[in-house]
C-alpha cells in the first residue's frame, strides 16, 4: 500500500528529536485526526543548519516529517519556506490522497517555525 520510501522513513526516521536552543519552533495539529508535529530548527547565516521533528501520528505522518526535514536541511531559509505538501509526497513516491490533509503536516510546520525564527530575529 505504501511506497518503499514511506516505509523506510517510517522505520528509520531522519532528524527525529529536538534541536537544542532552536532559532524557531512550531507545533501543528491535524484538524482531521490526532496527528501532532513539533518542528524545531536552527538557522545560521540565512540557512537551515539543523532541523528536527517530534511526531505523534501514523506511519505516513512520521515519514512525511522525516522526508521534509531532509529536504530543507542545509537549504536557504527562503527555499525551505517554499516546501510544499506535493513535493514531500512526490519525494516519498506518493502517498494516499486522504493522507495529504491529515498526515502531511511538516511543510506547514516548517513555515511556521521559520516565521517564529523571523519574529525572534526582529527583536
Amino acid at each position: 500500500m505504501y511506497s518503499d520510501q514511506v516505509r523506510d522513513h517510517y522505520a528509520n526516521p531522519r532528524n527525529a528529536g529536538s534541536v537544542e536552543e532552536p532559532s524557531g519552533k512550531a507545533l501543528v495539529k491535524s484538524p482531521f485526526d490526532g496527528d501532532t508535529l513539533l518542528i524545531t530548527l536552527r538557522v545560521a547565516q540565512g540557512t537551515v543548519e539543523e532541523v528536527k521533528f517530534k511526531c505523534m501520528g501514523c506511519a505516513v505522518a512520521i515519514a512525511c516529517s522525516s522526508m521534509a526535514t531532509e529536504m530543507v536541511k542545509g537549504k536557504p531559509v527562503d527555499e525551505a519556506y517554499r516546501i510544499t505538501e506535493e513535493a514531500v509526497a512526490e519525494a516519498l513516491g506518493g502517498i494516499p490522497e486522504y493522507k495529504m490533509r491529515c498526515s502531511n503536516l511538516a511543510p506547514a510546520a516548517i513555515r511556521l517555525a521559520i516565521d517564529d525564527w523571523r519574529k525572534r530575529s526582529e527583536g
